[in-house]
This record gives structure tokens, sequence and C-alpha cells, in this order.
């Protein structure tokens, strides 16, 4: 099997996979960006309740991908999981308590006699909207900016500071990407909004709320590449790594197919914010998810390939981690591969359950409140 799939191969294989799996979870944060609306669109119980029935139809899904991603990046390249588990989790465990937080919400926001109330319950969901957005993209700011870690000479990470990712948020790119992450989400979350639900009102508030949001969204977008560029980043030639002027924007220029996602992304994006002023604005969420899937996959590959660390050590160089040193056996993605044939038939069976759901109505939520 050796002369048909080399480990290389496989190497860069599961990074694509990252990467889309990485691209997906950052799109579904739209139902986090949503959660953080509802009292700004939201004007009356009624409208509430819409929202928050909207999104409770598929508010998993977002917690299943980011379960599915962190599984898939145990399993393909375990010496990140274990520097992460080892190091940067505080980052990772308040973000998964906040996901905790939501699925209690959701399960008992809306049943009778419960223990914290129904403001309580929502509220839990705007701090998770709010926390988990900021946190998610401050992580991915700190894939380009660095983290404070070695790796011993038994190849076992080691932390050297006390706050355990905690420092990230003090980092200017890595706050501006988590507050690019929250806009971005929110953004989607209000087209969302427009696409799922039945009712003028929230569909005007929606739409105001995606020019607000859209703008600072690409603003501070712009703002997180300007600063990266301007960076130094981490290449490797073999067992050597060293640090290379504007690496990341050399990587687009060096990678093309980066840089036509990237704009291709931005594109959409900023068209699916401008034409919230003109017809047929119920399909520009699928617009905005797309472009949001697009600017993500663009980052993640240009983080993984040409010869780049994914994941960079500023405390010790030769420690950052990327897809040659950081992988699982040649034996162990061969199966990996051969079970990641499934995703084609998962992905389909998403799709078409999407298309099944169709819009939430005030006749339905005064029918079937169920959350």
């Amino acid at each position: 099997m050796s002369e048909v799939i080399s480990l290389t191969f496989l190497q860069n294989y599961w990074w694509v996979i990252i990467s889309i799996l990485g691209s997906f979870l950052i799109f579904l944060m739209y139902i986090q960006g949503g959660q953080t609306l509802i009292y700004t669109i939201g004007k009356n119980e009624e409208e509430l309740n819409l929202l928050i029935n909207a999104l409770g139809r598929k508010w998993e899904l977002t917690f299943t991908t980011l379960v599915t991603f962190g599984g898939a990046f145990y399993a393909s390249f375990p010496l990140f999981y274990a520097t992460i588990l080892s190091g940067a989790y505080w980052l990772w465990i308040i973000t998964l308590i906040v996901f905790v937080l939501q699925a209690v919400s959701y399960e008992f926001r809306n049943k009778a006699n419960n223990l914290l109330g129904k403001k309580t319950y929502e509220y839990f969901l705007f701090f998770n909207g709010l926390i988990a957005s900021l946190f998610l993209g401050i992580i991915i700011g700190s894939f380009f900016t660095g983290n404070d870690f070695y790796i011993n000479e038994n190849n076992l990470p080691k932390w050297n500071n006390h706050l355990h990712g905690l420092e990230n948020i003090l980092c200017i790119e890595n706050l501006i990407m988590g507050i690019t992450l929250f806009f971005l989400s929110r953004t989607n979350g209000a087209l969302f909004f427009v696409y799922s639900i039945d009712n003028t009102n929230i569909v005007k508030n929606s739409l105001k709320q995606t020019k607000i949001n859209g703008l600072i969204s690409c603003i501070s977008f712009i703002l997180f590449l300007i600063l990266i560029f301007l960076r130094k980043g981490y290449e490797y030639n073999n067992d050597y790594i060293y640090l290379r002027e504007n690496k990341y924007f050399l990587n687009f220029i060096e990678m093309p197919i980066t840089l036509v996602f990237l704009l291709s992304g931005l594109f959409l994006l900023i068209y699916s914010i401008l034409k919230t002023s003109g017809k047929n604005v119920d399909k520009l969420f699928l617009i905005s998810g797309l472009a949001t899937i697009l600017l993500v996959f663009s980052l993640f590959l240009n983080l993984g390939f040409n010869n780049t660390c994914y994941f960079p050590s500023y405390a010790d160089v030769k420690s950052s981690l990327n897809i040659r040193n950081s992988s699982s056996s040649y034996f162990t993605l061969s199966v990996l591969s051969i079970a990641s044939l499934i995703l084609p038939f998962v992905l389909w069976y998403i799709i078409r359950a999407w298309k099944l759901i169709t819009k939430v109505s005030s006749s339905d939520t005064l029918e079937n409140n169920d959350y």
C-alpha cells in the first residue's frame, strides 16, 4: 500500500479534512451569533420565541461539529491534541462549558416550573454565543501568532506559564480574530433568521443587523489579514524550523488556489451584505455561509501547507508543530482515510435533511413552542 499512497499524501489529505471540518464549524457558529441577537431583533415575547425556536431546531449542529473536528484532529495529529490538553486548555475548557450551558438552556428554557426561569436560560444562550465565538476566534488567531510551549527530550509538550492559553487573549491579532468571528457569526445568524422565519418585523430587523455586523466583521477581518501579513511566520525544511518574513502573505502568493478561496470568500461576504437592500434576500444566508467556509478554508490551507507550522511556538521555535512532525503513523492515517470515505454520504444526508425544514411562523410558535 505504501507504494500507492505515501505518508506525505495522507498527511496532506487529513489536513484538508481538518480544514473542511474547521470551515463548517465556523459557519455553524451562526447559531451562536443568532443567540447574541435575540434581544436585539426580538421586540416582544412572540418574536423572541420565534427566534429561539428557529435556532433550537439546529442548535446541536455546532457542538457536534466541534466534537468531530476535535476527534479528527486527535486521530490524525495527536501531538497537537496532546499539546492543547497539557497546556492551552483553559480556552477550550471554558468554550466547552458554555456549550453545556447552551444545551441545558434549550432543554429547560420552556419547561414548566423550571428552576432558574426563562430569562436566565436566555442569558445563558447569549453568553454561549459571545464566549464561544470570541474564544474560538482567539484560538484560530493563535495558530498564526504562536503559543508559549516547548517539546521536551521525551517528545512531551510542556507549557511555559500558568495561564495555560488565557495569555492568548492579550495578543492584539488574536483578539481581532475573536472579534471578527463574533461579528461574522452575528452576520450569518441575522441572515439565518431571514432565511428561516416568516415574520416581517424580524426580517426587517435582521437585515439591519446584517449590515451593521457584516461591516464590522469585514473591517476587522481585513485588519487581521494585514497584521498577520506583516508578521514573521514559522517555516520548516525537513527537521529545521525557522522564521520567515511575511510568511503568511507569501503563502497566499505561492499557493494561488488559497488566494482564490480568500478573495472569493471576501467577495461573497461583501455581496451578501450589500444585497440586503435588494430583493430575494432569503438566499443570502447560503451565500454568506459559503463565503465563511471559503474564508476559513483558505486560512487553514495557509497554515498547514507550503512548509508552514500550523501551531508555532514562540518559546522554542524548533518545537513548533507542522503536519509532518505531529501526525499519526502511516497505518493509522491509512485506516482513518478508509473510514473518511463515508463523509460524502453524511454530507448528503445533512443537505437533504436541511431542505426538508420549512420556515418558522407565528402559528408554529403558538402551537408548538418547544424551546
